[in-house]
């Protein structure tokens, strides 16, 4: 008897609408040993050893187009052009994620202070930090990350690589 109720709740929770977008992000996104090794060097140093890159000197830190920034490892959707601004730090700056759900934060008490450290949910890779010094009418938070964690998608492109479900975030409605 209890059997046939721990198999029924199992498929309960399988055949939910969230276990099943969670499910259906697992396999979307992923980590793998191969994309590790397409990494570049500085790629692999923050990602994988949580580092950081050089403000200024990076690939997004002033990119004013529309479109998405997703995990250089997995894919996950991260962040929006409609929430990035110059924060004036030389690195990438978003008031908030796409969702919340593909970010973790941690603390992180390294370098001489305590910071809130923002990873990706699923390929766990370092992204950077949040801290509250952020716009305030855009809810204070700066999330400061590092462009060598993230793959720019322009937004022609979202649609042919898979993210076509966050044009939605382009509606100037």
């Amino acid at each position: 008897m209890k059997t046939l109720f721990l198999l029924a709740c199992v498929a309960c929770l399988i055949s939910s609408p969230v276990m099943a977008q969670e499910a259906n992000s697992m396999t979307k996104y992923q980590k793998t040993p191969e994309k590790i090794a397409t990494l570049s060097d500085e790629q692999r140093y923050v990602t994988q050893k949580s580092g950081t890159e050089k403000p200024f000197r990076n690939e997004y830190w002033d990119n004013h187009e529309d479109g998405i920034y997703v995990d250089v490892v997995s894919g996950e959707p991260l962040y929006s052009s409609q929430d990035k601004y110059d924060s004036g730090t030389g690195w990438p700056s978003f008031t908030k994620p796409i969702d919340k759900s593909f970010v973790t934060e941690h603390e992180d008490n390294g370098f001489f202070s305590k910071r809130t450290e923002v990873r990706s949910k699923i390929a766990d890779s370092h992204l950077g930090h949040v801290f509250p010094d952020g716009p305030k009418d855009k809810g204070g938070l700066r999330y400061c990350m590092n462009s060598a964690a993230m793959k720019f998608i322009p937004k022609a492109d979202m649609a042919a690589q898979g993210y076509g479900e966050y044009l939605k975030l382009f509606d100037t409605k």
